[in-house]
């Protein structure tokens, strides 16, 4: 063990599909388990067909896939049932992602896996949780966000409603879900019995959202503005947000503009005090910010302490020369994919090394016939596997 790899040791059944309970999963392989993904033999993963392909990757399933090892079995099937049940041997974490009641069905619910290995950590990761008259209702994170009321809080100028595009949700509940795993195993050591962890969409997005959604609620539902000049500001090539809370920032951005007047009005001093004055403020500061570049504002921010940043986007975020400095983004090629990718770096752990198995994600099955190698299946056993179409190896 290790701070590097302090999981080694540790083997993970991954039957999660998607984004949630991946990327759980993959932080587990990261932290040195042996995380075996079991897919179904004909589509993998679903989330291997979202957005463009490369191979049989997206953008979605390598980062929530680097240090995995997959094998495509038909669980519809007995015989591939009964592979799994070999796999299931010892293993200290389960992970599954179905609607609540489809895993009963195919004959891994908790009890049932508990009951062969009583020390098994079970995690659950589903749309709306495993009870409640919407338990058994599909959801992804757009349908959750809707849900839980984080579109409601996220309208344009044009007062719709909008998604936000990242998978916020999806990724709060790997999180989260990583958390819960991670404690559990320090538990386990002073328990005899493992345990279920039952992982909802609902319930990390309420998470998420835990300071608006009280604030919400305590100020009736009321959207509060932003109090200029916090916000988003178009300026004369682009677009500029700014961040100002206290007092004395409010004094730096007076001086940053050159607006003495507001700086020594004492009412305006305060978020609460320039509320009144919202459209006022507003329509002086807009048109102001409009006269000049960003990179000008920037630099008069800069000098006066003003939180601020210029808007990048995804690609423009990845040239700055603090990314490069900082480094949290590693450069990694990918089987399948034209050109290096970007890898953002975990916290605490080292940075991904191109070419080594932390930073790659496997294709559907392409560690099958090694897996099964490995729980004493016979290289005959696994030609007649093969053959029935219960193993599908890459």
């Amino acid at each position: 063990m290790s701070y590097e790899a302090p999981y080694l040791g540790l083997k993970v059944i991954d039957l999660s599909q998607g984004v949630a309970g991946p990327y759980c999963a993959m932080l587990l392989a990261q932290y040195g388990a042996n995380v075996i993904k079991v897919e179904p033999t004909d589509t993998g993963d679903w989330a291997r067909g979202l957005g463009k392909t490369y191979g049989d990757h997206t953008a979605y399933s390598i980062p929530a896939n680097v240090g995995k090892r997959s094998i495509a079995l038909d669980l519809k099937q007995g015989a591939g049932r009964a592979v799994l049940w070999r796999l299931i041997q010892g293993a200290d974490i389960f992970v599954q992602g179905f609607r609540p009641g489809v895993i009963e069905r195919l004959g891994f619910g908790y009890d049932a896996v508990a009951a062969r290995e009583p020390r098994i950590l079970y995690l659950s990761v589903s749309g709306f949780g495993q009870k409640g008259p919407l338990a058994e209702r599909p959801a992804m994170d757009p349908v959750l966000q809707a849900y839980t009321g984080m579109m409601s809080e996220n309208r344009g100028q044009d007062g719709i409603p909008h998604r936000i595009p990242f998978i916020s949700i999806d990724m709060s509940t790997a999180i989260y879900s990583f958390g819960a795993i991670a404690t559990a195993l320090l538990a386990r050591q002073h328990e005899p019995r493992g345990r279920h962890i039952d992982a909802s969409l609902m319930q990390a997005a309420a998470g998420l959202q835990v300071v608006r959604l009280m604030s919400s609620y305590l100020e009736g539902g009321v959207v509060r503005p932003a109090i200029p000049p916090s916000g988003v500001y178009r300026t004369k090539d682009g677009f500029m947000q700014i961040t100002v809370v206290r007092p004395w920032e409010w004094e730096g951005y007076c001086k940053a503009v050159d607006r003495p007047g507001f700086g020594a009005d004492e009412t305006l001093r305060t978020a609460d005090g320039r509320e009144p004055r919202t459209a006022e403020l507003d329509g002086v500061l807009r048109a102001l910010l409009a006269s000049d570049t960003s990179a000008a504002w920037s630099a008069k921010f800069s000098a006066n302490r003003v939180m601020h940043e210029t808007l990048n986007s995804y690609p423009d975020f990845l040239k700055q020369d603090h990314v490069a400095a900082s480094g949290i983004v590693a450069w990694t090629n990918h089987p399948g994919v034209p050109q290096p990718i970007p890898l953002p770096n975990l916290i605490g752990l080292p940075p991904f090394q191109d070419g080594t198995a932390r930073a790659v994600s496997p294709s559907k099955g392409e560690h099958g016939e090694e897996i099964l190698g490995e729980h004493g299946y016979s290289v005959q056993e696994i030609g007649q596997l093969r053959e029935a179409g219960i193993l599908v190896a890459g």
